[in-house]
């Protein structure tokens, strides 16, 4: 079925039937609160599989007083279903994915099922690294334009929780993680933008091919009126642009480094962030101007224009929320300042090309580097080798410390490399090596499960260590 017609068979009126939901979290239950409030003329039944490791508690009481059968420990699905909606975290070659295939007529996953439920003026987001800051961007930019936008998907808010009463001007910007995007049928975004491939997540699709799939799903369903956003800086993404030029499609080129030369593109030009639709440009600020650093976040800004612009968006508007736009939290972001030492929390980068993008931020020579945490297993060569030769010193903590040590010791630079059991030491360690214009770098390249429950407490947990550092050194 053509993306246009499936368009015309949604909003909020087909008939779900019997529907199943897979996954007691926050994905699962919003859903699961979603279906309850629509009318029996669409939803006959609602089920809620909360997998192996549920367990009834106040959640699972709060779903069956709104009319939710919820079934937990075990992912053994009976019966049939119309329609079964996934949670993202649950692997699509997984027993329980298959188990709920075997049941349903259709198996989608909750961006679907929202687009569906509601499917004008949306813009999608996917990569492996720079989704939350360009998501985030984006929304803003609309809003500094006049336009009604809200961030959600992947970021934090889910887009099924945001249908009911949304605004008909309202645009849904969506962060999409691949884990999402696997799941998509109909999906139809008025523009879709691709940051970057690079290995993440390799044990829940399987295969870096399937990875890439899956992210390029995000315009599977664009139309030569809509427009693909990708970069070209990576050999996934170009592979994509062929792909999706070889459909008709029309695609923006984007290139830090310079005008790629096509009818759409976004690019530097002289140190000026320059957008191009459709043989039309748009100049904006000088990236120097951007208060968030790095090549990757300038990618990010050029990518966030060139959606607000393909929908309308005015240059004036686009240049003063990217002059206006701070960095988010755990995503290269400044916290504190000691003796001329600067700390940065980047906790987020919980994969190596994420290090290798904050590395790219700092002036050679200045940086004292704190990785470590729950070893995922990468390959660490390319990563250590720009470590040792860009930093002044490379402290390696946590459960994966000692392979990092050792893979940054066998690279070619001249970075000192030491050794910590834990985050709080390793910042110890930094505070003694760094010098006055020095930064000391939480960039993990791990994520964070030996010592904290998530990025988000590994880094708050390092501001405090950095504030309770500063407020020390002043008594």
């Amino acid at each position: 079925m053509a993306a246009n017609t499936a368009e015309t068979n949604f909003g909020g009126t087909a008939f779900l039937g019997d529907v199943c939901v897979l996954g007691l979290g926050k994905t699962g239950e919003g859903i699961a609160d979603y279906l309850a409030t629509l009318p029996k003329t669409r939803v006959s039944s609602i089920t809620l599989y909360g997998g192996a490791k549920s367990a009834e508690g106040p959640a699972t009481q709060a779903l069956e007083a709104k009319g939710v059968r919820v079934v937990v420990g075990t992912e053994a699905v009976e019966g049939h279903y119309d329609l079964t909606i996934a949670s993202p975290g649950i692997p699509e070659h997984s027993d329980f994915m298959h188990n709920a295939q075997a049941c349903s007529d259709e198996v989608i996953g909750e961006p679907e099922f929202a687009w569906r439920e509601s499917p004008q003026r949306w813009l999608a987001i996917t990569g492996t690294n720079g989704k939350t800051t360009t998501t985030t961007l984006t929304a803003d930019l609309l809003r500094t334009a006049g336009e009604d936008a809200i961030a959600v998907g992947n970021i934090g808010r889910l887009a099924t929780g945001e249908v009911a009463g949304r605004p008909a001007d309202r645009w849904f910007v969506a962060e999409l993680s691949s884990f999402q995007l696997a799941e998509t049928r109909y999906l139809h975004p008025r523009a879709a933008a691709l940051l970057n491939v690079t290995p993440d997540h390799l044990k829940w699709h399987g295969t870096l091919e399937r990875y890439a799939e899956a992210k390029e799903r995000a315009f599977a369903n664009l139309d030569p009126t809509d427009l693909a956003v990708v970069s070209c800086e990576d050999e996934w993404c170009r592979a994509a642009i062929k792909r999706l030029e070889a459909r008709g499609l029309r695609v923006a080129y984007v290139q830090v480094a310079g005008d790629p030369g096509t009818p759409c593109a976004a690019f530097c030009r002289n140190g000026q962030l320059i957008v191009r639709l459709d043989g039309v440009e748009h100049p904006l600020i000088a990236a120097a101007d951007l208060q968030i650093h790095g090549d990757h976040n300038i990618q990010n800004a050029l990518v966030a224009a060139a959606l607000v612009l393909e929908v309308g968006a005015s240059d004036e508007a686009v240049r003063a929320g990217l002059a206006a736009f701070a960095p988010l939290e755990h995503r290269i972001e400044p916290c504190g300042e000691l003796g001329g030492v600067h700390f940065v929390n980047d906790s987020k980068a919980t994969n190596t090309d994420a290090v290798e993008k904050a590395l790219g931020a700092f002036a050679p020579g200045t940086v004292v580097l704190l990785a470590g945490g729950t070893d995922k297993g990468t390959d660490l060569s390319t990563t250590a080798e720009l470590a040792s030769r860009v930093s002044r010193a490379v402290v390696c903590y946590g459960e994966a410390g000692e392979r990092i040590a050792q893979a940054v010791e066998a690279a070619s630079g001249p970075a000192q490399v030491l050794r910590a059991q834990h985050m709080a030491d390793a910042l110890e360690l930094a505070c003694a090596q760094a010098k006055p214009g020095d930064t000391v770098l939480l960039s993990p390249a791990c994520a964070s499960f030996d010592e904290f429950s998530g990025f988000e407490e590994r880094g708050r947990v390092f501001k405090q260590l950095v504030a309770d550092h500063i407020a020390a050194a002043g008594a």
